[in-house]
């Protein structure tokens, strides 16, 4: 049982750390463009995950609000602030969302997301998970 933990938590820190990689495009702005911005070499994956309050370790919270008219962009409500964080191509594949203005990354995963600090690579707040139920339909 340790050994299966040991290669799930090993997984994640490998596909967490992929995602938060900004490696160099080789796609041109034009090929960007009518991939949706995607990278395309590498297929972007696409999850149906939650608009709402986020509860995170040490008792933080991320408020994020999705809209189902631009699926490329999320609000993100963090320390009383509005960001609107734009998805990014990521090596895995995984949701990658930053606002370069701001050096804020969020990771979505279906079990739990994470806020990092996108300049230092260092979690602000980390396990965070929807507090409700609630699909994105907004």
């Amino acid at each position: 049982m340790k050994l299966l933990r040991l290669l799930v938590l090993t997984f994640l820190n490998t596909a967490l750390a992929a995602c938060a990689t900004n490696g160099q495009q080789t796609t041109s702005s034009a090929d960007a463009q009518k991939s949706g911005g995607r990278s395309a070499g590498k297929k972007q994956l696409d999850f149906r995950l939650t608009s709402g309050l986020y509860r995170c370790e040490h008792g933080q919270s991320v408020e994020v609000e999705r809209r189902s008219t631009n699926d490329r962009l999320i609000e993100l409500r963090w320390q009383g602030r509005q960001h609107t964080l734009q998805r990014q191509a990521s090596s895995s594949g995984l949701p990658r969302y930053e606002d370069r203005q701001s050096g804020l990354l969020w990771i979505d995963l279906p079990w739990k997301s994470v806020l990092m600090d996108a300049n230092t690579g260092r979690p602000l707040a980390n396990e965070c998970k929807a507090a409700q139920d609630k699909t994105a339909n907004s």
